[in-house]
């Protein structure tokens, strides 16, 4: 008989399915929170195994779609299992062997397919996407969003960002909203959870939740940093394209065309006469220098008769008009037949398009940040590298623009109109990539650098803290990093219910249910962790007390919601969401 491991007999933990850049930052999270985990993994990101061994995480090399497998890992005790596996059919299979295997253990997935996400909810699986959950962080940043919205049962609370126009403490400068952060002027330095007799000065920015009465009462409006769509800048035509990709010689040629016909028209009215003293009218003269320049000749008029001067001009007119004509068309028909043969490429000209935003990286997260700004009203240009990626056909579709190119390169960063675009948002999957690409667009932007938004997706938090520091990029965001509190919380029973930035420090909101069981009830606030933030709670009668004081105690049936940094509230998970196993 084959001998069990020693992680078959262990009890309170939490499998997690897939080392990618998602399971090692679940890993991570779930370290953070004192939790033991296991990874499962027949075929990992080789990069990240020393990261796990640091952590002392056991690696079980075996497939999840096995019932051996997971035996192996302790499914027996799990407290919950979450599969990040990147194929989408491996993830399904491992969810419905588990849901076999053993009905009550808490099963959280990422799952790309809508479809089969919900069929598995239908289960009981918890399905979240890495896309969805990271991609507004990614949109708020580059469209530097100031508010963030939050719904408290049946109320709704509004999170806004501003800068301190006069010093004092947070209380006299902002009443009774309740403050999340403050952020030195200056400075990087975040303080998360400050008190309101805290005090703040001009220039410091300042980060405050409240109902949106008393936000507008204290004459901080909400704004989201969406600017309307300037006028014509609506979806790309037929027409649109061709008038925007003509080059110089269509248009010199177009010009001249316009003013030999002018000019026909005026010597036309001035100089023809009839037999009978007839002129010609506006509509005779345009409609006889059309009939000339197009080599119709229906013989409706007849110059036997008309002064020599008039004659020498209908001949100059017919070979000049004839030629300019020729030459016009040829342009035209060059300019259709390229445009056509550019977007079957990929290379879709964006000439003229401004306040727009470049998104490099056509991968699921690249795809939901487009869908996001396009859906916000935001003009979009993509740039991908690789001509057989997925996702082409579904940006095609939605008409947004699209250059097949090296986002590395000065010439693509001027095709893509760099210059006069409001952000851009570097979403590749290699880090590398990202930061090569980030600093060929600062060297571009040049004295735009502080003002343009540059967001780069890099998973690495250390490599993403150094890049920070040492080049200034100011929207570094980690998707695995963004989405891991969802999957951590789905696993341990804390409801995540958004992730936003504070300068460079990641919050999470979350509703805590409040139960005897968990060692919430009877609790005061202010025995809860300093850097958590109890912004309302709803007590059992569906009332709701927002912002509640200090020495408000928690109470059975209670809902808290709370935002803090995700050690803090990692903790706060562990500590209080979870009942003793």
């Amino acid at each position: 008989m084959t001998q069990m491991p020693p992680t078959a007999t262990m009890v309170g933990h939490v499998i997690v399915c897939g080392l990618h850049d998602e399971g090692l930052r679940i890993v991570e999270q779930l370290d953070l929170a004192g939790v033991a985990t296991i990874m499962v993994d027949d075929d990992p990101d080789v990069r990240l195994l020393p990261a796990l061994l640091a952590l002392g995480v056991p690696h079980i090399a075996g497939d999840s779609r096995q019932s051996d497998t997971l035996m192996s890992a302790g499914l027996a005790g799990a407290q919950a299992l979450i599969c990040v596996e990147p194929d989408d059919l491996h993830t399904l299979a491992t969810a419905l062997l588990v849901r076999d295997l053993r009905s009550s253990v808490r099963v959280v997935v990422q799952l790309r397919n809508a479809s089969v996400g919900r069929a598995l909810e239908d289960i009981g699986v918890s399905v979240l996407d890495v896309a969805s959950l990271s991609a507004p962080s990614v949109v708020e940043a580059c469209l530097l969003a100031q508010t963030h919205q939050l719904t408290v049962g049946t109320s709704d609370l509004t999170v806004t960002e501003t800068v301190c126009t006069v010093a004092g403490s947070l209380r006299e400068v902002y009443g009774d909203l309740a403050p999340i952060a403050v952020v030195t002027a200056g400075t990087a330095h975040v303080i998360v959870a400050p008190g309101r007799d805290h005090m703040i000065g001009v220039g410091d920015t300042a980060v405050v939740v409240g109902t949106p009465t008393a936000v507008a009462a204290a004459g901080l409006a909400p704004v989201t940093g969406v600017r309307p769509a300037r006028a014509g800048t609506h979806q790309t035509t037929l027409v649109r394209d061709v008038v925007r990709g003509m080059d110089r010689r269509l248009k010199r040629a177009l010009a001249a065309l316009a003013v030999l016909a002018l000019t026909s028209i005026t010597m036309l009215m001035i100089g023809y006469e009839e037999a009978d003293g007839t002129r010609m009218s506006v509509l005779d003269a345009l409609y006889f220098t059309v009939e000339t320049i197009g080599t119709v000749g229906y013989g409706d008029f007849s110059f036997r008769e008309q002064h020599a001067w008039l004659r020498i001009w209908a001949i100059l007119l017919m070979v000049i008009g004839a030629t300019l004509a020729t030459v016009s068309f040829a342009l035209l028909t060059n300019a259709l037949i390229s445009r056509t043969i550019q977007q079957t490429l990929g290379h879709r000209k964006v000439t003229g398009l401004s306040d727009h935003v470049i998104v490099v990286g056509l991968g699921s997260i690249g795809m939901a940040v487009v869908d996001q700004l396009t859906a916000a009203g935001v003009e979009v240009v993509v740039v991908e590298a690789d001509e057989s990626n997925r996702f082409i056909s579904q940006v095609r579709d939605a008409r947004v623009p699209l250059v097949i190119a090296d986002a590395t390169l000065r010439e693509t960063l001027s095709t893509v109109r760099l210059g006069q675009a409001r952000a851009v948002a570097v979403m590749t999957s290699d880090d590398l990539a990202n930061i090569e690409t980030g600093l060929a667009v600062r060297d571009v932007l040049a004295d735009r650098w502080s003002d343009v938004p540059v967001v780069l997706r890099i998973f690495d938090h250390r490599l993403a803290q150094t890049v920070e520091g040492s080049f200034d990029f100011r929207y570094v965001r980690s998707p695995a990093a963004l989405a891991a509190p969802w999957f951590v919380g789905a696993a341990l029973g804390m409801d995540i219910m958004s992730t936003f930035y504070v300068g460079d420090q990641p919050l999470i909101v979350a509703r805590l249910e409040v139960g005897s069981a968990n060692g919430l009830d009877g609790l005061a606030m202010v025995d809860l962790s300093s850097r958590v933030n109890v912004v309302a709670l709803q007590r059992a009668d569906g009332s709701t007390e927002q912002p509640p004081r200090r020495n408000t105690r928690f109470e059975t049936g209670d809902a808290a919601y709370v935002i803090g940094p995700y050690e803090e509230m990692l903790h706060l998970l562990r500590t209080y969401a979870v009942a003793p196993t």
